[in-house]
Formats: C-alpha cells, structure tokens, sequence
C-alpha cells in the first residue's frame, strides 16, 4: 500500500505542481500546470491506471491504517473523476485558469523556503507558463454560467494589479545587484501581467455575453460528489429536512436573542445597529489582529484544546487573485514544509472601484463580535489550530489531503463551542454574531441544495440569505453566487452537525473518563478526513449514522 500512496501523490504533483509547492515539495517549483484539453485527458487516464492500481493493493490485507488511506483515496479519485469527466467544470469554469497563475507565484513569493534568487528563477520559469493556460482557458471553455465568467472577470483583473506591483517590488529585492535575472524576471512578468490582462479583457467583452450556461449539476452529481468527498450518503431530501430543521431552530434563537438586546426592533435592525460598529477600511486589519490574544487565553484557561505552538499567523489583507467571494480565510504552510513555516490568515478588503455603499455593506460583516467569530474560524481553535496538529497526523495521506466536513466543520464548531462553554461571558450580542454565523452557514446548506437540484436561481438564493440570514444585499448575493460554483458548500453546517454527535456519542462510550480537551485532542490528531473515518476509529464498535 505504501508504493501506491507514494505512485499516486507522485502522480498528483506531476499534474499539479503548485500543489506539491504548498505541499512542501519543492522539486516541482519550476513547473505550472498544463490545463490544455490533451493533459487533462491525460489525467483522467492516469486516474483510470491509478484506480486499477488501487483495487490490486486492496486486494490483500491491510492494517486498519492502512485501510482508511485505501478508503479516501478511492473516493479522492473517484470525485476527481467525476469533476474532469462528468462535470468537466474545466470546460465550464474560466475562474480555475485565472485564478491559478497569482496562486502558483504567491506560493513562492510568500514563504522563505530557499534563499531569494533561486525562489526568484522559479517564478519566472511559472510566469512564463501564464500564457499557455489562457490560451487553453480560450480553447476549453464554452458557455459557462454567467456569475463564473463575471467572477473569472474579477480574478483576472486583479491579478494583472498583483504581478505589475507586488510580484514586481518582490522581485527587485530578490534579484539583488543581479541586474540580469531582475531583466529576465521583468520579460516574463510584463509578458504574463499582459496575459491577464487580455484574458480580462476577453472575458467581459467576448465569454461574457455569450455567457448562458447553466451551473446546476443535478440531484444524481451532487450526491456522487458529497458521497466521494465527504463519506456522506444520505438521501437528499432527507439531507434537506435536516438543513432546514437546523435553520429553524438557529432562526428562532436569532430572534429570541435579538428581542434580549433591543425588543423595540426588529431582529434585521438589531443585527444592524450592531454593525454600525464597523471598521474602516484603514483599520480593518489591525481590528482582526486585536481578536487573537483573548481567544488563545480562554482556550488555555478553560482546557478548550492543545494550542501545539505559540508561533501566531501573519494577518493581512487577501491577495487580489483570491478574492473570490471570500471574506476571510486562513493560508497555511503545507505539512511537508520544513524552512518557511509562515501561515497566513487573509480578510478580503472591499474592492477599490466599489462604490461607497457597497464598500460600507461589506465593511458591516466585520463588526467586532464578527471579527471575533471569524477569528475563532480561521485561526483559535480553527483552521490554524488544525493546522498546528498536522505534523503528527498519522500517514502521508492523512497529512496531504482533507475533506471540507471535517476542516470547515470543526472551524464552524468551533464558533457554537467556545460561546457554549462561556466565550463572551454570555453577552447576548455575542451570541447574536455567533447565531449571525450559523445562519449563513445554514443558508448556505439550503441554498446550495436548491441551486444545484431544485432549480433556484443565484437571485432566489440571495433573497433566501437576506431574509432567513439576515445578510446585506450585496454579501447576500456573493453568498449565493458562491453556490453556483461551490455545490457542496453545506459542509460547514453539515461537518458541525457530525462533530456534535460524535461528540455525544463519544462522551456515552467514555463515561466518567470523558472531557472536553481530550475529544478535541483525539479529534485533531487523526487529521481533516471524513468524519464517517473518525467515528470509526474513536468508536471502533460504533456502527451508528453520522448524522
């Protein structure tokens, strides 16, 4: 079983060698991806000789370990299968070519894994690679939905800003007195920013019209994708009823909760005066960097979780490449980095062309109880606190790949589980954030089912984020459009919903030996994969439904 882990990751970076930089595995810097129609049916070859490979290495008899890695990288290519030859969003998608160069260059920018110079000859060796992937964006993709064109259009446009300016100061400190790989650096970045560029320009004045396509994937996709991605097989109008259960009792305790702060308003104007309180777009980093010292002092003070380091994340704004509807996230070196362990934790600025109203509508998202939930997500006892564990995850597998229940689960959790054991000292407004959070995360499970198999469309699903989430107008509708192209997006809702009954179902199994710390501890350490797995191996005599 161990040559294939080994054959099949080897594989995965010979496809994708951005992928093995912000793995940790550095021999294919120099590489970008090649995402012309004949790679890409290359791969799904390649993925047809790996599944083969796979089934003979079951074929004997495997260790418990050794099992679940055969068990998620079954369903890693089952689901990359599907994705290349039933969905084929790379026909359909023109934000996965765009968004990729600045991605694959930030990658060895950012993290100071070999002195300048030579992380310097990589990028250029990238940048001239930028090219051909919007010469296959042009070739491969035809009527696409609208919103992934008008998004592909805003991650394209902003990456052309990112390789004139930041990519270009970068490159004048690496390149030292080395006046002719600064040269070389400055052809091949004029060459790749002028790429872009045309690639913006192509895609607001010639996809963009001819733009029609659909972005729903059908009931039968949708499950097969949840199936192989998550380990979740639930029917889904049974998955539905769970979802809007969940949202009804979040919705009435957001109301409930409102009424205690200010009953002479309505719950939308209370969530709102609280968000009067918002930052400025000048402030809205150093806000976020003001939530982290009082999170990490509760963790320790009440036995939440082991914080394996004291090293913080770098907090700073989201590089423009990535700014595809997401208001914050978290950037993490990978678990095989071994020199350039930065992590950093992104908030997306408003835009600079954004008009003032749609600027003070995305500012409100950061109110200061907002700013402390999205804190708590992202970094304390979230997605960088996974990221702490994940040198001791057990295998090569476990350590490289994740699923979104599991990470985005255990972030979403976490926000309901520190205000539960006494964050907040029980301010209702708080909980009012908290409850904010849920609701969107809730909306999003709901929504993202209708898109994709009930006919909704990206309006009908912003409408149902502002009047059952409470959202802005203009966040409302970034949330619904994120949707289109992200179909399984409940799995924030959806992984919190597993967590809290293992969590039950382990405290019944340990008893009066049970606490809080050691579930946490025992849950992190087996790494970001399917909770179906976890449950498996904290309850090894459990057979019982994760739902």
């Amino acid at each position: 079983m161990a040559s294939f882990v080994d054959e099949y990751f080897d594989a995965l970076f010979e496809w994708s060698p951005s992928t093995a930089t912000s793995i940790g595995f550095h021999q294919y810097d120099s590489r970008i991806e090649d995402l012309s129609a004949s790679a890409i049916n290359r791969r799904i070859e390649r993925l047809k000789q790996l599944q083969s490979g796979l089934m003979r290495a079951r074929s004997g008899r495997l260790a418990t370990t050794e099992d679940i890695d055969a068990q998620i990288l079954d369903s890693q290519i089952k689901a990359e299968l599907l994705d290349l030859e039933t969905l084929q969003t790379w026909r359909h998608n023109p934000m996965n070519y765009v968004g990729l160069p600045g991605g694959a260059v930030d990658g060895l920018i950012k993290r100071n894994f070999a002195p300048p110079a030579e992380r310097l000859r990589s990028v250029i060796s990238r940048l001239k690679g930028v090219p051909a992937l919007i010469d296959a964006m042009k070739a491969n993709v035809q009527n696409p939905p609208h919103e992934f064109t008008d998004l592909a259009f805003r991650m394209a446009h902003g990456s052309v800003g990112f390789f004139r300016d930041t990519a270009a100061m970068w490159a004048k400190d690496a390149a030292g007195s080395d006046t002719s790989l600064l040269s070389e650096f400055d052809a091949a970045n004029a060459t790749a920013a002028k790429s872009l560029e045309d690639a913006a320009d192509w895609l607001e004045k010639t996809l963009l019209p001819s733009s029609k396509g659909s972005y729903a994937i059908g009931a039968g996709n949708f499950s097969k994708k949840l199936l192989y991605e998550e380990m979740v097989d639930t029917p889904i109008d049974r998955l539905l009823a769970i979802g809007e259960a969940n949202l009804e009792r979040d919705y009435n305790a957001f109301i409930e909760t409102a009424r205690k702060i200010d009953s002479s308003k309505s719950p939308m104007a209370v969530m709102k005066s609280l968000s009067d309180d918002h930052p400025m777009e000048v402030s809205l980093i150093p806000d976020a960097k003001r939530t982290v010292e009082g999170l990490i002092q509760f963790i320790n003070t009440k036995d939440i979780v082991t914080i394996p380091s004291q090293v913080r994340p770098n907090i700073t704004e989201t590089p423009p490449y990535a700014r595809s509807g997401t208001f914050a996230s978290m950037d993490t070196p990978g678990p095989y980095e071994e020199k350039a362990t930065e992590a950093f934790y992104y908030v997306t600025p408003p835009e600079k062309d954004w008009d003032a109203k749609h600027k003070e509508e995305h500012l409100r998202a950061f109110n200061p109880a907002v700013m402390t939930l999205i804190t708590i997500h992202e970094a304390y006892p979230g997605h960088y606190v996974q990221f702490l564990n994940a040198k001791q995850f057990p295998t090569k597998t476990r350590k490289i790949l994740y699923c979104s229940s599991n990470v985005e689960g255990w972030a979403h959790y976490s926000e309901q589980m520190m205000l539960d054991e006494g964050f907040g000292a029980g301010d209702p407004r708080m909980r009012l954030a908290q409850l904010e959070e849920a609701l969107l995360r809730d909306a999003r499970y709901i929504v993202g089912i209708q898109l994709h198999t009930a006919g909704w469309t990206v309006e009908q699903g912003a409408k149902f984020f502002e009047e059952k989430a409470f959202q802005e107008p203009a966040n409302a509708y970034e949330e619904a459009r994120r949707g289109a192209y992200n179909p399984t997006y409940l799995y924030y809702t959806l992984g919190k919903l597993q967590i809290y009954k293992l969590r039950d179902d382990y405290r019944k199994a340990k008893g009066a030996s049970y606490s809080l710390k050691n579930f946490h501890d025992e849950f992190l350490k087996q790494g970001g994969i399917p909770i179906k797995l976890i449950r498996r191996i904290l309850l090894p005599d459990d057979d019982g439904s994760t739902l």
